[in-house]
C-alpha cells in the first residue's frame, strides 16, 4: 500500500431542509446554533457519519456506534483488549508498536486519531490523526421550528385510564440551511499513522455519500443532502498555501438579487477564487 503523497484541503457544502442536522442534548435536542443564529453541526457528529459510511464501505472501525456494532463488543476497551495485535504490543509495553497496530487495523484511528487509556492497560497511548474537520456552520442564519407532537398511547399505564404526561412531546427542525464543512489532511501526521492516498479517496467518497443510511425521524431520507465537495490536492507534502487561505478562496454567499430568505442551494453564489498552481477537484453529492 502506498503512502500519503501531498497535503489535501477540502470543503463540503451540505443542505438541510425541514430536518434536525445535529441536536443539542443540553438544549432539548434543538438544532445547534451560535449566538448569531447560524446553524452548527459539530465535528464529532460529522466524524460519526464518516465512520458509519466507511463501515458501510467494508472498512474496519474502532469507534463503532452501538446500533452498528459488528463484533459484539460493547465498549472500546473490550474491542482493544480482544485485538491480538494490540495484546502483543501490550505485553511488551511498547507504546509505539501499540499505536502502529491500532492504526494498521482501524481506518478511523489512522484518520482521526484515538486515545487508548483503559483501566487494565499497562500503557496509555494517544494517536494524532491527519484528518482534521471543522464544525459545519450555515452560511445564513437558520430558522428553527418547534413542533408539539402527541402519542396515541401511554408508555406506562395511566391513572384511572387517563393519558399520562409523556404522550406530549416536542420536535425541532431547521426549515432550510446551507452548511459549510472545512477540513484538511496533514502529510506529516499521515506518515506517522500510515494514512495513505487510498484512505484519502475513501474519506472523500464517504463525504460524497455522507447521508446514506443516516435517515431518522429527525432527518427523513432526502432532507439532508451533500451538494458539492471541493478537494484541493497540493503539489508538495507541506502544501503551497495555508489551509486558511485555501478555505478562504471558496466564497459562498447569498445572491444579491435574493428577496426572501434562501430556501435552496441555488439561492447562493459559490465563487472559487483562483490560487496559482492549485485548483480544486469538484464532486457532486450522490
Amino acid at each position: 500500500m502506498s503512502g500519503f503523497t501531498n497535503k489535501i484541503d477540502f470543503t463540503v457544502l451540505v443542505t438541510a431542509r425541514k430536518a434536525n442536522p445535529n441536536g443539542d442534548p443540553l438544549n432539548g435536542n434543538r438544532p445547534r446554533e451560535d449566538y448569531e443564529g447560524h446553524g452548527e453541526i459539530s465535528d464529532v457528529c460529522i466524524k460519526r457519519k464518516l465512520r458509519n459510511r466507511l463501515q458501510d464501505m467494508g472498512e474496519e472501525i474502532f469507534v463503532q456506534s452501538d446500533e452498528r456494532c459488528r463484533d459484539g463488543y460493547k465498549s472500546l476497551s473490550e474491542r482493544a483488549k480482544n485485538c491480538e495485535e494490540l495484546a502483543a504490543a501490550l505485553k511488551s509495553k511498547d507504546s509505539e508498536a501499540y499505536a502502529k497496530a491500532a492504526c494498521e487495523k482501524w481506518i478511523d484511528v489512522r484518520s482521526f486519531g484515538q486515545v487508548f487509556a483503559f483501566k487494565d492497560n499497562s500503557v496509555s497511548v494517544g494517536v494524532r490523526g491527519p484528518v482534521s474537520i471543522h464544525p459545519g456552520v450555515s452560511i445564513s442564519p437558520v430558522e428553527i421550528m418547534d413542533l408539539q407532537i402527541t402519542k396515541s398511547t401511554n408508555s406506562e399505564p395511566g391513572k384511572d385510564g387517563k393519558k399520562s404526561s409523556d404522550t406530549m412531546g416536542t420536535k425541532h427542525r431547521v426549515e432550510f440551511g446551507l452548511y459549510r464543512i472545512n477540513g484538511s489532511i496533514n502529510h506529516q501526521l499521515a506518515e506517522k499513522t500510515g494514512f495513505t492516498d487510498e484512505d484519502a479517496e475513501k474519506i472523500r467518497e464517504a463525504f460524497r455519500t455522507l447521508f446514506e443510511n443516516d435517515a431518522s425521524s429527525a432527518r427523513p431520507d432526502g432532507s439532508m443532502e451533500v451538494c458539492k465537495v471541493y478537494w484541493w490536492r497540493h503539489n508538495c507534502p507541506m502544501g503551497q498555501y495555508s489551509s486558511a487561505k485555501v478555505h478562504r478562496s471558496l466564497e459562498v454567499k447569498e445572491k444579491e438579487d435574493l428577496v426572501d430568505s434562501p430556501c435552496s442551494f441555488e439561492d447562493y453564489d459559490v465563487i472559487c477564487h483562483s490560487l496559482d498552481g492549485l485548483e480544486p477537484e469538484v464532486y457532486e453529492g450522490i
